[in-house]
């Protein structure tokens, strides 16, 4: 069961810049808000770099080794430039990931990797 919890949405942040390929290259495409991209591949035909930013410095960026937020996951704080996706994860590419303007705690992370199920008010791609 997720605990409920006041989630502030923000149209603005946190704003998670993606790009089809390697150290910010290729098309890119800027997504806002709280928000969780299910698989990758399926945005830009594939996401090799990216870049998060939020003015909360407590914003989380959860990276997850499977598709549908499962498999093991890895939490960033604050902002972040990820040259590379790829053997990111303990030599794991990254398949789906989560961008929150609030922190979210392990226990959290934990809930939505075992249910697949986002808290509300993030959208799903």
């Amino acid at each position: 069961m997720v605990e409920s919890q006041n989630v502030s949405i923000s149209q603005v942040f946190p704003r998670l810049t993606v790009f089809s390929d390697e150290n910010f290259r290729g098309n890119s495409r800027i997504l806002r808000g709280n928000l969780g991209i299910r698989n990758l591949e399926n945005v830009l035909g594939g996401i090799e770099s990216l870049r998060f930013f939020s003015t909360n410095p407590n914003a989380t960026l959860v990276l997850f080794t499977r598709t549908r937020f499962r498999g093991n996951f890895r939490i960033l704080r604050g902002n972040r430039s990820i040259r590379d996706l790829d053997d990111l994860l303990a030599g794991n590419d990254v398949e789906s990931l989560i961008s929150s303007n609030q922190r979210l705690t392990v226990a959290q992370v934990r809930i939505i990797r075992n249910t697949g199920t986002l808290p509300t008010g993030y959208r799903v791609i």
